[in-house]
């Protein structure tokens, strides 16, 4: 199993997933046709997000068609040589894709060795379920339960940022509420900026700013290329 989940589709100011191009064309190590699902957008048009993601990748020699322009949603993931999630709203995502009925298939090709990069949201669905996703249940998918690429939760876009006189939850609070309830599943909280990488039975956190784990009532801090092969048991 080859997976790449980026926090984010930018960090800072960047240039839309700039940050990450090295990890995206080693991690295709010389795929060139990406399969890309948009079903997270619901501020932007299918055609102009698969259109941003095109004119990422192109200079790097990576061609990329939507699923949407497909007449049958299955068969385009039967044929994708590597398939790409975008970010957006997580549960409408998800909704898409038990309406089309693909989250088994996809589970079974990215387990078959296809390459699977995700982003926001579509990092998001790689975990056991989208329970710990940032995003308003704007819709309601057939089931909270994802890919399940990884036997834990994803939190990506972390921070703890609280900006002074904000009386509400912040994300370390929103996580101890999902560790009252599931103490014995692991959150991996990523940074913008940052990436877990999963090659085979290795699970290895990329980038400077690191990240979190949130277990068991705790919050422990992750360095870059810490080895996290023990979260996959």
């Amino acid at each position: 199993m080859q997976l790449l989940l980026l926090s984010s589709s930018r960090a800072q100011n960047s240039d839309y997933l700039a940050p990450y191009m090295n990890w995206i064309t080693d991690h295709l190590n010389g795929v060139t046709e990406l399969l890309f699902i948009p079903y997270a957008g619901l501020s932007v048009s299918y055609d102009d997000y698969l259109l941003k993601v095109q004119q990422a990748l192109a200079p790097h020699g990576i061609q990329v068609r939507s699923i949407h322009q497909y007449p049958d949603a299955r068969q385009a993931i039967l044929d994708a040589q590597a398939i790409a999630v975008g970010g957006g709203n997580t549960f409408h995502l998800l909704y898409q894709l038990y309406q089309h009925d693909i989250v088994r298939l996809i589970k079974e090709r990215v387990t078959s060795g296809v390459p699977y990069i995700g982003w926001s949201a579509g990092s998001n669905i790689a975990g056991a379920t989208i329970c710990t996703t940032n995003d308003m249940p704007v819709i309601q998918p057939a089931s909270f339960n994802a890919l399940n690429l990884l036997p834990l939760q994803l939190n990506p876009h972390y921070t703890d940022y609280k900006p002074e006189g904000f009386h509400g939850e912040t994300r370390d609070m929103r996580l101890a509420e999902f560790m009252q309830l599931h103490p014995a599943t692991p959150v991996i909280a990523l940074p913008e900026g940052t990436a877990l990488k999963r090659s085979g039975n290795s699970l290895t956190l990329l980038g400077v700013a690191g990240g979190y784990v949130f277990l068991g009532g705790n919050k422990t801090p992750l360095a870059q290329n810490s080895d996290l092969a023990e979260f996959l048991q």
